[in-house]
């Protein structure tokens, strides 16, 4: 039973020791960074601002729940404009300190370097939150009033542009409409011409064949019995004469065949070898 109690007390001896040593460290480390503060403030001063924001840094390396070494910090980045990194600080201070007219005074130095990043709608925010903390300050109060406008002009600009995007959409919707209209009534046309010179070779071919068979039919024997010659040969016509016509018709046919045979006999009659007597 005594071991274990003088176990126990010398436990509860080291881990007091223990304790006390941690806030003896503790308390230098802030006496540390209290002391790096001070020397980024004189640096801050000499608008020497990237030394500055060196010693803001160790300081917060010693105590990181050191607001007073952010804020600082945060002022120094803001000089050197490096306003996107000084935000971040600011807020650290905005939303832990319990003083309104720090927080106050972190939520302007946000707005400013939104201001500064034309980041209207979150200086307004900042300004807004700013005037909560501290009413009367008519600085913030001036700002938040142009931060306003700003926003208002940025807002409408690109409202403005929007609308003036869509626009160029239609444009490029209806003129890319049109285009493929016109390939399209461009490619109706060349189906029709292609259609047409299709029609008029069918033609050419047609009249082709046809010259071809006319040549042909050229070049073969008439049939007599083609019913085609046959159409083509002249018939004779059935006469109209009356009958006095047809009797002296016949009259005349009677004399020329009379007269023809007289002349016949003659012929003959001349012809025929004449007996002459004997001289004896």
């Amino acid at each position: 039973m005594k071991a274990t109690y003088s176990f126990l007390a010398l436990l509860m001896f080291f881990t007091s020791a223990l304790s006390a040593q941690e806030v003896k460290d503790s308390i230098a480390l802030q006496r540390e960074a209290r002391s790096l503060v001070r020397e980024g403030n004189e640096l801050y001063q000499k608008e020497k601002y990237t030394d500055a924001s060196v010693s803001y840094q160790k300081a917060l390396e010693k105590n990181s729940s050191y607001k007073k070494a952010s804020y600082n910090l945060g002022n120094a980045l803001y000089q050197e404009k490096n306003f996107k990194e000084a935000v971040p600080q600011y807020e650290v201070t905005a939303k832990g300190s319990k003083d309104k007219f720090t927080k106050a005074e972190a939520f302007h130095n946000i707005g400013n370097a939104a201001m500064e990043q034309k980041q209207y709608q979150l200086a307004v925010d900042a300004y807004k939150n700013s005037l909560r903390n501290n009413p009367n300050d008519d600085e913030t109060r001036y700002n938040l009033a142009v931060a306003k406008k700003l926003l208002k002009k940025q807002q409408d600009k690109e409202n403005k542009d929007k609308k003036k995007d869509k626009k160029d959409d239609k444009k490029k919707d209806n003129k890319d409409k049109k285009e493929n209209k016109d390939k399209k009534g461009d490619k109706e046309k060349k189906d029709d011409k292609g259609d047409e010179k299709k029609e008029d070779k069918k033609k050419d071919d047609k009249k082709k064949d046809k010259k071809d068979g006319d040549k042909d039919q050229d070049k073969k024997p008439k049939n007599p019995n083609d019913k085609k010659d046959q159409k083509q040969k002249p018939k004779p016509k059935k006469g109209n004469m009356t009958p006095q016509q047809i009797k002296q018709l016949l009259e005349s046919l009677n004399n020329e065949e009379k007269k023809t045979q007289k002349k016949m006999n003659l012929k003959k009659a001349k012809g025929t070898k004449v007996k002459q007597e004997k001289d004896w």
